[in-house]
């Protein structure tokens, strides 16, 4: 379970990247809360960080899942993918938010293949 809880806690620390330039941007571009509107590129910084909150959701018990019922090796690999596309999503979407979709793929297929490979795995063991 080191390997999934490694990747996990990388994917947090990424997570709390994505939310500091959040709250930075807030300041910069005079974003006083509760207000989640008002500027383009705050709420692309502000879109990159519930995005990810989002991804997160499925990403960690899939990712302890799969490392449990198949391989703590492969969970470590598909978590740095993950980890890639979602670096890849934060610098398209900032940039241009049309240019997202291989960041989001690199999110969206180790997300799919985790849960698959967990159910897989899990179904494994209980026969």
């Amino acid at each position: 379970m080191e390997y999934a809880t490694l990747i996990v806690l990388l994917a947090l620390l990424q997570y709390t990247w994505f939310t500091m330039r959040a709250g930075s941007g807030r300041v910069k571009y005079n974003i006083e809360a509760p207000a989640c509107s008002g500027n383009e590129a705050w709420e692309r910084l502000f879109r990159v960080q519930q995005n990810t909150l989002e991804q997160l959701i499925v990403f960690i018990p899939a990712c302890y899942a799969f490392a449990w019922f198949l391989s703590p090796l492969w969970s470590l690999i598909l978590g740095a993918v993950f980890i890639f596309g979602r670096f890849l999503y934060s610098a398209e979407y900032i940039k241009e938010p049309k240019t997202r979709l291989l960041g989001m793929l690199l999110t969206f297929l180790p997300n799919a293949a985790l849960i698959v490979g967990a159910m897989f795995g899990l179904i494994k063991e209980m026969i």
